[in-house]
């Protein structure tokens, strides 16, 4: 069960990762398209390119690190300085992502903008704060090595 779900993390961070390269890169041609059905797609196309495009980076940054984190998981060593500055990217990333979405507040409000807004605002916080507990979880693993 584990090697299968392990598995099946791998699988999909990487097919998210590289996904979401090609999103990115395709955002205008697709606000574009969609600009057909929803006019304010249509009327917004610089705007929400590079909205979009911005936020696409950092997403793909995001994953970028998970995928580093989890190269660490499967060495069986989690608790290395690497993953905290990985931590503390997502948080900055996330960060990031929210401040730019925020800029959409001011083409067009919806409640999904804020969700989008929350949602990255706490994975923000939630990645910050966990960088914390690596990194003191880190020198703990430092300091019983030393002891042993």
């Amino acid at each position: 069960m584990n090697n299968k779900l392990t598995l099946f993390t791998k699988v999909l961070l990487d097919f998210l990762f590289y996904t979401g390269i090609v999103v990115t890169i395709f955002v205008p041609f697709i606000i574009i398209k969609y600009g057909d059905y929803n006019s304010y797609f249509a009327q917004n196309v610089p705007q929400l390119s590079v909205i979009f495009i911005l936020s696409g980076i950092f997403a793909v940054l995001i994953i970028r690190e998970l995928r580093r984190m989890f190269k660490s998981v499967l060495q069986d060593d989690c608790f290395i300085q690497e993953n905290v500055k990985s931590l503390n990217r997502m948080g900055t990333y996330s960060f990031l992502i929210a401040l730019i979405t925020c800029c959409r507040l001011y083409l067009y409000i919806t409640p999904a903008v804020i969700i989008v807004i929350l949602v990255f605002v706490i994975a923000g916080l939630f990645s910050k704060v966990l960088s914390y507990v690596f990194d003191k979880a880190v020198t703990y693993k430092l300091e019983n090595d030393l002891t042993i």
